[in-house]
């Protein structure tokens, strides 16, 4: 199986502009998560995928493998599927979030272990590790999956809903934390970016409910490893520590 990580990095961030190449002791972010990724084994080839001349300096600059992306892309699986469509005879395409500098190479491998078997076509990671402060939280996104571990739903509101159960609401439900990272098949990713966005995917801004709609399966893989990503300027207090 011939696996393809691609790291998106969008200079433009609204919430944090030119994130991919702030200065983490001494690395650029993108410098990080790319060697982060060389880690697992599992890939044939690590590629980011940019919009900005900038980025694609940088990582030139660090000896890695860089792609400048059309600018116009909605978002990161589109970035991807410009990519990876030059490489034919790939299986199995890894978007690899370009704003976590710990990303960790087991998490890696335990995604891409997932398309052994043939059946899957999309899969993610989800953590049980959740507290309260995490299931009201709206950047921390929920899952329920059914008795197969596929994903009935994503969100960002408590889900599910714990208004009538008694006591702690992790007591009651073993409630599940999105970890961003996805895995595609090849063929499957390119489909992907030609379905139109829908109602679910714009009210609560997870483009993985798309996918949902319109009736493709996504696996969801349990992982005990967390990796904090960087999301805004605050964000580098819980990172800098573990560098």
């Amino acid at each position: 199986m011939k696996v393809l990580g691609i790291i998106p990095a969008r200079y433009a961030s609204s919430r944090f502009p030119g994130k991919p190449l702030i200065d983490l002791k001494g690395k650029s972010m993108i410098q990080r998560v790319y060697e982060g990724a060389l880690k697992s084994s599992k890939f044939s080839t690590v590629i980011v995928a940019t919009d900005d001349q900038r980025i694609v300096a940088a990582v030139e600059a660090f000896g890695g493998k860089v792609v400048l992306t059309n600018p116009n892309h909605p978002s990161g699986t589109d970035r991807c599927a410009e990519v990876a469509h030059h490489f034919q005879d790939i299986d199995v395409v890894v978007n690899i979030q370009g704003d976590e500098p710990l990303v960790d190479f087991r998490q890696l491998d335990t995604l891409i272990a997932a398309f052994e078997d043939e059946k899957i076509n999309i899969a993610t990671l989800g953590n049980h590790a959740v507290s309260l402060d995490d299931i009201q939280n709206t950047n921390r996104i929920k899952i329920v999956v059914n008795h197969q571990n596929d994903a009935l739903y994503f969100s960002r509101s408590p889900l599910p809903n714990f208004a009538n159960c008694s006591g702690n609401p992790l007591e009651n439900y073993p409630y599940f934390r999105h970890i961003g990272l996805y895995a595609y098949r090849a063929q499957t990713l390119q489909e992907l970016t030609q379905l139109k966005p829908c109602a679910l995917e714009k009210i609560e801004s997870l483009e993985q409910l798309r996918w949902l709609y319109y009736g493709y399966t996504i696996k969801v893989v349990e992982t005990t490893i967390e990796t904090p990503n960087i999301d805004v300027p605050e964000d580098l207090e819980k990172v800098l520590p573990f560098l």
